[in-house]
């Protein structure tokens, strides 16, 4: 569909109608990945890329790097719990390809004491909903809100299986946000592949049996094959996202619906034990959340 190009704003200028998304993921669908990030430069507005470094995202990093002289930013989500190993690869990154990296932490936290002061030890055990959100999720949302996003980049494929399996190249979010999966077509031998060949910069722990890296917490080596690609994640667990790519007003619902119930918890203890505690409900549950 060599001319189709033409009928699409650019930039996309919002509310883009189901009918004529579909329009844009068809068209999309015949390129390449290169010409999807291309095509994304030119038509969504205020685009960066949200990335964990994961071998996906830096080929895209790379790509842009030369498909323009001014790529989009990147907003790097530090949780407090990479491997050192992650946080190396970004320096490398900053390095390699002169780009602008933006990073935002824990809202409120610079270290992992000050993380575990305010929501105790193992929050990723004890309350994972309030983990994500407060690792994750809000504070994509406060990047997003502080610097003017409207869309991104994700390294996402179809391959990755789970939810990622019904992925489209262009998609638009509960909150209006558009989001390019420009590899959604790929598989992980061809990441690779063009990683090998062109050099980029990886995780050093990719050469010791990882093929996704997350926290260190919560990542082990996985098996073979991309169907094992993201078996190392939450292992033992039914999880297969860390919630940046599910609904976030359910997200946060269910953020502050646990937060709740973990500090009414509390509260019945600590009654039990004698020493009610007597701060409102809603200014400590509010803590993870607000």
């Amino acid at each position: 569909m060599p001319g189709q190009t033409t009928s699409f704003d650019a930039p996309l200028t919002g509310p883009v109608s189901e009918e004529q998304l579909a329009l844009i993921n068809a068209h999309l669908s015949t390129l390449s990945p290169s010409e999807v990030l291309q095509w994304g430069v030119e038509h969504l507005p205020s685009l960066y890329q949200t990335t964990a470094f994961g071998l996906t995202g830096l080929v895209g990093i790379d790509m842009l790097s030369r498909i323009t002289s001014s790529p989009p930013p990147l907003i790097f989500l530090d949780t407090l719990y990479h491997f050192s190993e992650t946080l190396e690869l970004v320096e490398k990154v900053r390095s390699r390809y002169g780009i602008d990296i933006t990073v935002y932490k824990p809202d409120g936290c610079e270290n992992v004491q000050q993380f575990e002061q305010k929501y105790g030890e193992n929050l990723w055990e004890t309350n994972e909903e309030v983990y994500d959100w407060v690792v994750k999720v809000e504070p994509a949302a406060r990047a997003y809100r502080d610097l003017g996003v409207k869309s991104i980049i994700t390294g996402r494929r179809s391959s990755q299986g789970a939810a990622r399996a019904a992925l489209q190249p262009l998609e638009i979010d509960a909150t209006g946000l558009y989001k390019l999966n420009p590899f959604v077509s790929w598989t992980f031998g061809q990441v690779k592949a063009y990683v090998d060949e062109h050099n980029v910069p990886r995780n050093a722990l990719l050469d010791q049996g990882y093929k996704s890296v997350g926290d260190w917490h919560s990542t082990q080596k996985s098996g073979e094959g991309d169907a094992g690609e993201r078996a190392g994640r939450w292992q033992g667990k039914n999880k297969t996202e860390c919630g940046l790519h599910k609904d976030y007003f359910k997200m946060k619902l269910a953020a502050k619906k646990k937060a709740r119930e973990d500090e009414l918890q509390k509260r019945d203890e600590a009654r039990s034990r004698g020493t009610p505690i007597e701060t409102p409900i809603s200014d400590s549950a509010a803590i993870a959340v607000a």
